[in-house]
């Protein structure tokens, strides 16, 4: 999971994407928000999402798999659902839980 994390956090600072990071493991209110929001066909069959997931506001985006197609596809900007910059080949609020 934090390999993931960071690998998300890593990309949106390199493109300098604004996003929001939202601690779930030190903050019972965003764990509920993200369980809340993530839609019931993206949950796993037992237990709760695991981060990290990828929201804009409050619409989900979707998981690390989803993002990771969408980078290796240069089409993150369309899976954040941004208007990419000019020029760019690629393209936020994100979940994600501390050790």
């Amino acid at each position: 999971i934090k390999k993931q994390q960071q690998d998300v956090l890593g990309f949106l600072e390199a493109n300098k994407i604004e996003f929001e990071e939202k601690d779930i493991a030190a903050n019972e209110e965003n764990r509920k928000w993200m369980r809340e929001n993530v839609p019931e066909d993206s949950r796993p069959a037992s237990g709760n999402p695991l981060p990290p997931r990828l929201f804009n506001d409050s619409r989900y985006l979707g998981d690390y798999e989803a993002f990771f197609e969408a980078r290796e596809n240069n089409a993150v900007y369309a899976f954040l659902g941004l208007t990419a910059p000019p020029g760019s080949k690629v393209g936020v609020c994100i979940s994600r839980s501390k050790p």
